[in-house]
């Protein structure tokens, strides 16, 4: 350990910060990570602390809000309890197989809540470690910023994602095409332990560190399947049902992760690496926002396929646990992943159904929701905005000239809307009662591409993260009408449209 690094628990005050560290992923065989602690920085500085985050962890943001607090956040300390690793995985990176491992990210370790909730803490940025394959260990600010304000937004929305608790710079350049201001963000995850955790110790061939990650994960994850008869293809089907849920829910807001290699699907089935993520504007469903997707492989409407793609990877891992007999076991997986479409369709549908208001089953809804998205894909409108827009328009004579900027085709806007109108007076008794559904189901406000952009612009060229934080707050709201904010709600003009989005690394 280099003399740099300090013990945090020898500040009081952040030894009263309230750190219970309980590292059970660091009890399992030492082939699934490294021993590693963060590599000291020059001048470690916090640039924000999330607060409400931090209260849900059972930790004092004012006590960490201190030198001492930097320096753990920044990676020149280490908090007492944490025991400091990198994680080992492997991944299919755009359909090609790789192995990788945490190569600028060290697992602080595993905090529990006041409550009995245990979370993550992990440093991103935080230098190199056996896994680095070359690289420098480091992140950019603009990336940092970026992921911060994403899952945050993520967050608010509702959807399953790993948090940002911090953002610390380090007074040290990171290069890449330019020299560029670096910085350490500390990520919370239910747990980082990915699908390409398995792919790893099943390409090693360690039977025990396979079985016993799988226990660790049942253990933690889905405790439910404790005691079950086939507790192995239970896990994956318990990891298919989240992960239909959660892409569903990411196709109803218009996300497009961006770059959903194995190494980046979570197994507790949260949103995870927000690399070249981004939100929809005009919805097509072809969007690619990535510089390095250049297939449009991960695409938006790509996502659900790509998702059961990378489950049966996840699949082939188990198939030594579920049966002996590598045929029978993979025969039981295979039927259980052919359930993944149907498991996705459900999802999805009842997500679509609660944006257009709708609640009982009718067999018109999946033609009503098709017709609605094919409206929008025919005249470029904007996602977000049409959605939220037919909270306004539920009302015969209301809300259709908001809809006609985004739809000028008259004849076409109005019969769907006609069809669509019959349709709620099945479900709703009042109209005010279905906008609200609505209302509910419609963010009014995403992370919007060029406002994160902007927010970056001046975080990283001005050391000015007033945009950054006017936009988190903005977005810690995004159901709710801000008169004052409406401006966080319009699509980019043509000169401020974000057309690529890029990995930070």
């Amino acid at each position: 350990m280099s003399e740099l690094l300090a013990t945090a628990g020898d500040d009081a005050g952040v030894r009263g910060a309230g750190w219970r560290f309980d590292n059970s992923y660091a009890k399992l065989p030492e082939i699934l990570f490294a021993r590693q602690s963060p590599v000291p920085v020059r001048e470690p500085r916090l640039i924000r602390i999330n607060r409400a985050l931090a209260a849900r962890l059972g930790l004092d943001a004012q006590a960490l809000m201190s030198e001492a607090g930097a320096a753990i956040f920044a990676g020149n300390a280490v908090p007492e309890g944490a025991e400091p690793i990198a994680q080992a995985y492997a991944g299919h990176q755009f359909g090609h197989f790789t192995l990788l491992g945490d190569g600028r990210a060290i697992l602080l370790g595993e905090i529990v809540t006041p409550d009995g909730a245990r979370f993550d803490i992990q440093l991103k940025g935080s230098g190199q470690t056996p896994f680095s394959r070359r690289g420098d260990g480091r992140a950019a600010l603009g990336p940092v910023m970026r992921e911060y304000i994403v899952s945050e937004a993520m967050a608010r929305l509702g959807i399953p994602t790993t948090r940002s608790l911090a953002i610390a710079t380090t007074g040290e350049p990171v290069y890449r095409e330019t020299v560029l201001p670096g910085a350490v963000l500390t990520r919370v995850a239910a747990s980082h332990i990915r699908v390409g955790t398995f792919e790893y110790a099943a390409v090693r061939g360690d039977m025990t560190a396979l079985k016993a990650l799988a226990d660790h994960v049942i253990a933690r994850h889905y405790p439910e399947l404790l005691g079950e008869a086939e507790p192995y293809l239970r896990l994956f089907d318990a990891v298919m049902e989240r992960q239909a849920a959660l892409v569903a829910r990411w196709m109803a807001v218009g996300f497009i992760h961006g770059v959903m290699n194995t190494d980046n699907m979570s197994i507790a089935g949260e949103t995870i690496d927000y690399g070249p993520c981004a939100f929809m504007d005009a919805y097509h469903h072809a969007t690619v926002f990535s510089s390095i997707d250049y297939q449009g492989r991960y695409a938006y409407a790509n996502q659900p396929a790509i998702a059961q793609w990378n489950l049966a990877r996840f699949a082939e891992t188990l198939l030594p646990l579920i049966n002996e007999d590598r045929q029978k076991a993979a025969a039981r997986a295979q039927a259980a992943l052919a359930t993944f479409p149907a498991r996705f369709k459900l999802a999805w549908v009842g997500g679509m159904k609660a944006k257009l208001g709708l609640v009982a089953e009718d067999p018109e809804d999946l033609m009503l929701i098709q017709s609605w998205l094919k409206l929008m894909e025919d005249h470029g409108a904007d996602f977000t905005n049409s959605f939220r827009a037919l909270a306004d328009a539920v009302e015969e004579g209301q809300g259709e000239a908001r809809l006609s900027q985004a739809i000028p085709d008259a004849a076409a806007l109005s019969g769907w809307l006609a069809r669509w109108r019959a349709r709620l007076k099945r479900d709703w008794d009042a109209p005010a009662k279905a906008a609200a559904v609505i209302r509910a189901s419609n963010p009014a406000y995403i992370a919007r591409n060029h406002r994160v952009e902007a927010a970056i612009r001046a975080g990283v060229e001005s050391g000015d993260f007033t945009l950054m934080d006017r936009l988190v707050a903005v977005l810690s709201k995004p159901f709710e009408d801000q008169p004052e904010h409406s401006a966080y709600a319009e699509p980019p003009s043509e000169a401020e449209r974000v057309r690529e989005t890029f990995c930070g690394t």
